[in-house]
């Protein structure tokens, strides 16, 4: 089953190239409720609705490191700083945008937009303290993240170790097209990953590249305790622009379209934009970190 969230926030079922509406207030709402809601009997063609990002979380577990490709891949540019295991920290949610919404280019503070991207996890009941093997129980869907990030800010921030406002800028987190259930997904580590930016593949992998299991990951967290809707991501798989040995030219722009494509899921697409344009005047004064 795919779920989406549609033009003011509807909740829905994607059947075939229609939707059909359900009898939900939102979609954390869907899982809250720990049961399957009712159709409404209204049904939309997906060409007349505006997809939306199809969850906000209450809590965005945002983790990295999971991916070793990625770490080795920073070693042949000599990246600042270790990219280490077991890397989580929490997301900005006011910077999720859905599917076709832009990425605005906050050219004040950053001239390094790079992309990244992640398979994530919607967390379907609440849970805290449980095992890989009962992490089943917690999954209610797989949606795609593109974790976009400042890689200047970031460099900056990782001198302390952390780093979080690099990758929570608003527009930041682009997340969707839907919600993707676990039957139609029998084994996330079987997923061809792909993000294309105008069109050009950019990063190339594949979900078994994990070097932990998502089970593993859901269960590690899990002392933080998880509430029904909540997201997961897993990281990002190599091919970023930042570790590239030619990285400015590879850097996001404003015009730029990026399609972040995982097999069974589908394709979130977003286009950069600039300050300008979406705000309709000029950035703020340049902002030096």
């Amino acid at each position: 089953m795919k779920l989406v969230t549609f033009d003011d926030g509807r909740v829905g079922e994607l059947r075939g190239d229609r939707v059909a509406e359900l009898d939900v207030p939102s979609m954390r709402a869907y899982f809250e409720r720990d049961e399957v809601p009712r159709a409404t009997g209204a049904e939309h063609p997906l060409e007349d609705i505006r997809l939306r990002a199809p969850i906000v979380p209450k809590k965005f577990f945002h983790t990295a490191g999971n991916f070793r490709e990625h770490e080795e891949e920073s070693k042949k540019v000599a990246w600042s700083h270790e990219i280490a295991p077991w890397i989580v920290f929490f997301q900005n949610v006011d910077a999720i945008v859905g599917p076709d919404e832009p990425v605005v280019y906050p050219e004040h503070l950053t001239e390094e937009l790079d992309y990244e991207l992640e398979l994530a996890v919607v967390v379907r009941r609440a849970g805290k303290w449980f095992s890989p093997e009962e992490a089943a129980d917690y999954i209610g869907g797989y949606v795609i993240f593109n974790d976009i990030t400042a890689r200047d800010i970031q460099r900056r921030e990782m001198r302390s170790g952390v780093f979080s406002f690099c990758k929570a800028i608003d527009t930041f987190c682009p997340l969707g097209p839907w919600i993707v259930t676990p039957d139609e997904i029998p084994d996330p580590h079987d997923l061809a990953m792909e993000l294309r930016v105008n069109g050009e593949p950019r990063q190339v992998s594949h979900s078994r590249n994990m070097s932990v299991t998502i089970p593993e990951i859901l269960s590690h967290y899990s002392a933080l305790g998880y509430s029904p809707g909540d997201v997961v991501s897993t990281g990002t798989v190599s091919g970023v622009a930042g570790f590239s040995e030619d990285a400015a030219s590879l850097y996001l722009k404003p015009g730029d379209v990026m399609e972040a494509e995982i097999e069974r899921i589908g394709v979130l697409r977003n286009p950069v934009v600039s300050w300008q344009e979406a705000h309709g005047e000029a950035a703020p004064e340049r902002v030096r970190w």
